[in-house]
């Protein structure tokens, strides 16, 4: 079940929801060198189309950057005209939305809730399924359903911080996308470089890579 293209996918991916390109950008300049690998912005987000497409071209080669909240065939669309490497959303995929990205070759990152909603996706073309809201369920959640399921690339997302990352990779996420569990917002809205560097090398400390 697991896509050997998704080999290299980040562990853990940065969820920007809200902020403006320049916000974003000093986010991104401050993960290049670290183990955030990926980031994530959401297209209900002002401008996200820009933001991604701009931080991926000065980025891209050292942050996998992509487009989050996808729900539409026409957020899909947006996400691969902005060069998005990956689609993230909170919602089940439809076939449609599938089909456009894989056409252009983005990893797929659907949410379930479900086991039935996990297989499915799956079964749909999903490369990765995202666990959402993953706090809800608990870390045992993703022991428990891949003992009957077999082990499967899921990422765990809402909730999740540096505090609680490392248990739910300890009960079998393969993957976390984190937002303000990582770092505080008015670091972020103030570009406070210092700030978000503490935070990044905090959260390292606290999760085995």
């Amino acid at each position: 079940m697991i896509n050997p293209s998704i080999t290299h996918f980040p562990k853990v991916t940065v969820i920007l929801r809200g902020y403006n390109y320049e916000q974003v950008r000093c986010v991104v300049k401050n993960m290049v060198g670290t183990k955030l690998g990926a980031v994530e912005v959401a297209m209900n987000t002002p401008g996200a189309t820009e933001t991604i497409k701009k931080v991926a071209a000065e980025f891209g080669d050292e942050v996998m950057v992509g487009a989050g909240t996808v729900i539409s065939t026409e957020r899909a669309r947006a996400a691969v005209d902005a060069e998005a490497k990956f689609a993230l959303s909170p919602i089940c995929f439809t076939q449609e939305i599938f089909d456009i990205c894989a056409s252009a070759g983005l990893t797929t990152v659907p949410s379930a809730f479900s086991p039935s909603e996990v297989w499915n996706m799956f079964e749909m073309g999903a490369d990765i399924v995202k666990i959402f809201p993953a706090d809800i369920l608990g870390s045992k959640y993703l022991k428990d359903i891949q003992a009957p399921l077999n082990p499967m690339p899921l990422m765990v997302v809402g909730g999740v911080s540096a505090d609680n990352c490392q248990e739910f990779f300890d009960f079998g996420a393969t993957y976390a996308g984190i937002g303000s569990g990582i770092f505080k917002p008015a670091d972020i809205v103030s570009m406070n470089d210092e700030g978000l560097r503490q935070s990044i090398a905090d959260f390292e400390t606290k999760v085995r890579w």
